[in-house]
C-alpha cells in the first residue's frame, strides 16, 4: 500500500504544481478571466486520464488469460519506462519548471481562449497519462485482491491535492529539489518492481523464457499471506519466488539507474568534457595573448 500511496502523492503533487503555477500566475498578473479556460483544460485532462486508466481495466477483463499477462507485461514495461524519464527530468528542471510554465502561459494569453485550454490541458494531461498507466501497472503487480492498493493510491493523490492546496495559499514551503529527489529515488526501487512483474507477465504469457527456471523460493521463510511479506509485496513488489531473469532484470535496471539519479547533477561525463573544452580555449587565448 505504501508504495501505491508514494505513486499517487509523487505523480498527484507534480499535477498539483503546474495547476497552482498556472492558477497562481494568472492571479498576479489581473487575468482572472483566464482562469475558466485554465480549469476546462484541467477538467478534460482529468477526464482523459481517468479514462484511459478505466479503459486499461475493463478493456483488459475481456482478454484470454495468455493476452491479458502480454498486455500486462508490456504496458509495465513501458510504465517503467515512461516513469524513469519522468523523475530524471523532474530531477533536471524542477527548478526551472515555472518560468517554463509562465512563458507557455505567456504565449497562450496572444492567441486567445483555444490555446489556454490547449496549454492546461497538455499540461496537466501529460502527467494524467504516466500517472494511470503506471499507478494501473502497479496496482495490478501488488494487488492480493484487496483494495488497498487503490486505496493507496487515492489517499497519495488527495494528500498530494492537499498539499498544492498549502503550496497556493503560501502556507507550505519545502525544498522541492530535495523533495523529488528523494521521492523519485524511492519510485525508481517501485518500479524496479513493476518491471520485474511485468517480465513474469510476459514469461507467462509465453513472450519470454525461463519461467521454471527459479532464482530462489523463501516462501517458507516469507510467505506471502503473512503481514511482512503482503507489506514487502505492497512496497517492493517483492516476490519470494521470482525467476532468474526477474531477479537479473531487477537488478540490471535498479542499480545503474538509481547510481546515475543520485550522482550529483553536473557531474556526468558531458559536464566534463564541457569543462576541459573552456579550459583549453581560456589557455589558447593567453597563450596567443
Amino acid at each position: 500500500m505504501f508504495g501505491n500511496y508514494l505513486i499517487g502523492l509523487r505523480e498527484g503533487l507534480e499535477a498539483s504544481l503546474v495547476v497552482c503555477i498556472l492558477i497562481a500566475y494568472l492571479v498576479k498578473t489581473g487575468r482572472r478571466d483566464a482562469l475558466k479556460p485554465i480549469w476546462i483544460g484541467i477538467g478534460v485532462a482529468v477526464g482523459v486520464a481517468l479514462a484511459f486508466g478505466a479503459g486499461l481495466e475493463f478493456g483488459s477483463q475481456e482478454l484470454t488469460f495468455e493476452a491479458q499477462e502480454a498486455l500486462g507485461g508490456s504496458l509495465s514495461v513501458l510504465a517503467v519506462g515512461l516513469v524513469t524519464w519522468m523523475v530524471f527530468w523532474m530531477r533536471r528542471t524542477a527548478r526551472h519548471l515555472k518560468a517554463e510554465l509562465h512563458g507557455k502561459l505567456d504565449a497562450a494569453l496572444q492567441m486567445g481562449t483555444g490555446a489556454l485550454v490547449a496549454t492546461a490541458f497538455l499540461a496537466v494531461g501529460r502527467e494524467g497519462l504516466e500517472t494511470a498507466l503506471f499507478v494501473w501497472a502497479s496496482v495490478r503487480a501488488s494487488s492480493d485482491g484487496s483494495y488497498a492498493p487503490l486505496v493507496g493510491v487515492i489517499l497519495g493523490l488527495l494528500t498530494a491535492v492537499f498539499l498544492g492546496w498549502l503550496f497556493y495559499r503560501g502556507a507550505l514551503k519545502i525544498n522541492l529539489a530535495k523533495f523529488f529527489t528523494w521521492t523519485g529515488g524511492m519510485l525508481v526501487v517501485v518500479a524496479a518492481g513493476v518491471l520485474a512483474y511485468g517480465v513474469h507477465d510476459l514469461q507467462e504469457a509465453g513472450f519470454i523464457s525461463g519461467l521454471a527456471d527459479k532464482a530462489f523460493d523463501i516462501s517458507a521463510t516469507i510467505p506471502p499471506d503473512s503481514w511482512y511479506g503482503t507489506l514487502l509485496k505492497g512496497v517492493f513488489n517483492f516476490q519470494p519466488d521470482p525467476t532468474v531473469v526477474q531477479v537479473t532484470v531487477w537488478a540490471l535496471y535498479l542499480i545503474p539507474t538509481l547510481a546515475l539519479f543520485l550522482a550529483p547533477i553536473g557531474s556526468g561525463p558531458s559536464v566534463r568534457v564541457k569543462k576541459q573544452k573552456a579550459t583549453d580555449e581560456k589557455a589558447e587565448v593567453e597563450a596567443s595573448a
